[in-house]
């Protein structure tokens, strides 16, 4: 089957469905763009893969949490799109490593009240009280669709690049295997050293490399 064709049956996952893959040529390199669907609520994931990631032996990854705000419009605000493009870049340079995108915006809340959320914060409120003023916990995301991802891919353990120790716990109470956290230090700016005191004051996020 030519591998831009979609098998005529699509695998159905515990809690996802895989649609499929394409080639994603990049600055960095030409990964793997594979889909998955959430069957619960119809939202759409995706997994960028290089390299041999089936061999058993941990794999250099991310998860991250879709920020359109810092992803695609640049914004100083955050570092999250300077962390994707660090991950993609060190991916690029070991030849290995995959990156899950989950669709949980502004740490779950949405895009339309992340930007409620930051009409907060210019008021004066952190990243954590505007989403408690909100209505909402400081960070509603989950990460149970890992683990049938990465199983789809053949995946059965991480070094996982994050500061947020938090999400190492999440992931390990999931029953994923992590040999390794790995620092992600970037795209720390003039403009968002109040967030940044923020996650490591109140969510508990470490901004030292080698640190486990």
């Amino acid at each position: 089957m030519n591998k831009l064709e979609l098998p005529a049956s699509l695998p159905t996952l515990t809690t996802v469905a895989y649609t499929g893959a394409c080639d994603l040529p990049t600055p960095w390199a030409d990964f793997r763009l594979h889909g998955f669907v959430d069957q619960s609520d119809g939202k759409e994931h995706v997994a960028l893969t290089l390299g041999a990631i089936t061999d058993g032996e941990p794999v250099l990854a991310r998860v991250h949490s879709e920020c359109l705000t810092g992803d695609a419009f640049f914004s100083q605000r955050c570092d999250c799109g300077s962390q994707l493009e660090e991950a993609m870049k060190r991916i690029a340079a070991e030849g290995r490593g995959i990156i899950l995108y989950l669709r949980q915006e502004g740490r779950g809340i949405g895009l339309i009240n992340k930007i409620r959320a930051y009409q907060l914060q210019d008021a004066g409120a952190d990243t954590v009280e505007a989403n408690v003023a909100l209505g909402f916990p400081a960070d509603m995301r989950g990460y149970g669709l890992c683990k049938p991802m990465l199983e789809h891919l053949g995946v059965s353990s991480l070094r996982l690049m994050t500061n947020n120790p938090k999400k190492v716990a999440a992931l390990r109470k999931d029953g994923l295997t992590i040999t390794e956290r790995v620092g992600i230090i970037a795209g720390h700016n003039d403009s968002n050293q109040h967030y940044l005191a923020t996650k490591k004051a109140k969510l508990g996020h470490l901004f030292v490399d080698d640190d486990d």
